[in-house]
């Protein structure tokens, strides 16, 4: 006798390519897990500070489909959209299983040298998600059948199958981090590998505080993009002017209309050097109220629907409000009797 028909199912052969984006936000422990008839969205918190998101849209799936729910009381109200938590540790783990063998697929977030990865990869003329990165690609089956019911992965290659069952756990829709598209301070596209090497080397400082300077262009000087990390050891920055004669600027846009200074808790922007190394570019955005948003541009293959070829991976930061840095300097490097 058949089962229920599953509210959702998608059908994925790029499971390692699932697998890379959702190790970018890998820094917490539990992801919110939203579906729609659009695609799916999985997000992850550090408190109220930060949130980051990856939107999988339905052509990144060879096969996807999606039975709303019905009305919750009324005929004249929408379906409830089906959010939920899972662990998104254990995603991970089911998801490696078939990976190829990689001393960095079993480090921790907190382990893993991105850097050295893309430079690995640079030299070797492949990018994190080119056939002889991934090899042979396992065919990843979802299915979500509704409220309290878990979330099922099925998985196969090379004749060999895997099947899990995640429990799923409720979860209210929580609001975004706000961030004004429409009172943008600072707009900037660069090549993500700079970034990534911008950070990689404040990270020698052991800063506890990451502030983002820009100014507009004047006839004395092109416009600038300065980054500047803070803590116990000193501060060391990193500059970026904008060359138009450069052939290759490392600035590819900037738009900064005014002088702009805006504070971050260190650890908060080195969570995010998985993205780093995995994208192609970074759009870093600053709005009137000093929250970062970094969206990273990730070249995939899509799937029997089409689509762009890309994925986004989504990061905003809050900034400290006045005193937070020096707060958090000072108390870098002081030991307590509790640690």
């Amino acid at each position: 006798m058949a089962g229920p028909v599953p509210m959702f199912t998608a059908v994925t052969s790029s499971s390692r390519q699932l697998l890379l984006l959702l190790r970018c936000i890998s820094f917490a422990k539990m992801a919110q897990v939203r579906i729609s008839a659009e695609g799916i969205r999985f997000s992850t918190e550090e408190g109220s500070a930060m949130e980051a998101f990856i939107f999988l849209e339905k052509a990144f799936f060879s096969s996807y489909t999606y039975r709303p729910p019905p009305p919750s009381s009324s005929q004249d109200d929408a379906p409830a959209t089906p959010i939920f938590e899972i662990n998104l540790t254990s995603l991970l783990e089911t998801l490696s299983i078939f990976t190829l063998s990689d001393p960095n697929a079993a480090k921790k977030p907190g382990e893993y040298d991105s850097f050295a990865a893309h430079r690995l990869n640079r030299h070797a003329g492949i990018n994190a998600f080119s056939h002889q990165a991934l090899g042979m690609s396992g065919i990843c089956r979802f299915t979500y059948e509704g409220d309290g019911s878990p979330l099922g992965i099925h998985m196969s290659e090379s004749g060999v199958t895997t099947t899990c069952d995640l429990t799923t756990y409720g979860a209210d829709s929580t609001e975004e981090i706000p961030f004004d598209r429409e009172a943008i301070a600072l707009k900037t596209i660069m090549r993500s590998s700079v970034l990534l090497e911008a950070i990689s080397e404040l990270s020698s400082m052991n800063p506890t505080s990451l502030a983002i300077l820009a100014s507009p262009s004047s006839r004395s000087t092109s416009s600038n993009l300065s980054l500047q990390a803070s803590g116990a050891l000193g501060s060391l920055a990193v500059d970026f002017t904008t060359d138009p004669s450069s052939d290759a600027p490392l600035l590819e846009t900037f738009h900064c209309p005014s002088r702009v200074n805006a504070t971050f808790k260190f650890s908060l922007i080195k969570s995010a050097q998985r993205a780093m190394g995995a994208a192609n570019k970074v759009s870093m955005r600053l709005d009137e109220e000093g929250v970062l948003s970094l969206q990273f541009l990730v070249e995939v293959e899509a799937g029997s629907a089409g689509g762009e070829g890309v994925a986004f991976v989504d990061f905003r930061v809050v900034p400290l409000v006045e005193g937070e840095a020096e707060g958090i300097n000072g108390l870098d490097g002081e030991s307590t009797d509790e640690e």
